[in-house]
């Protein structure tokens, strides 16, 4: 039963991220003049954040640190991207893209969000990859 639940809420909370990030993507989209613009390396990463009890956090709470996230990653532009997050008991995987971890632990200062690892994803593997040639 709590596996179920768990499991549910992790569903509920995958959807309700993604609409967040398509809607901070919608929302931040501008047009840029291209001379101005440069385009730098957006590389993986994730990132393990200890939370007590963050599997335990009303969807109003997580709301509230979605939209804190999002204004951080307004302010500091084009260089970091959250892709979405996985919400377990006690700790908080986040899925980002970033030009490096320096704007990742800019990110997490300015929101007030605890950072215990950064990591670089080298490679993604699905039930695909059994099947690839």
């Amino acid at each position: 039963m709590k596996t179920t639940m768990t499991l549910k809420l992790l569903v509920l909370i995958l959807v309700l991220s993604s609409t967040v990030t398509f809607a901070q993507t919608a929302s931040t989209a501008k047009p840029e003049n291209k001379k101005t613009m440069t385009t730098k390396k957006m590389n993986m990463y994730v990132i393990e954040r200890e939370i007590p009890n963050a599997g335990k956090l009303t969807a109003p709470e997580l709301k509230g640190i979605s939209q804190t996230s999002c204004s951080v990653i307004k302010e500091l532009g084009p260089g970091i991207e959250w892709v979405h997050s996985y919400v377990t008991d006690n700790k908080i995987f986040c899925i980002y893209k970033a030009e490096s971890e320096e704007v990742l632990r800019e990110h997490a200062k300015k929101g007030g969000f605890p950072i215990n690892s950064i990591n670089l994803v080298s490679t993604t593997i699905s039930p695909a990859t059994a099947t690839a040639e």
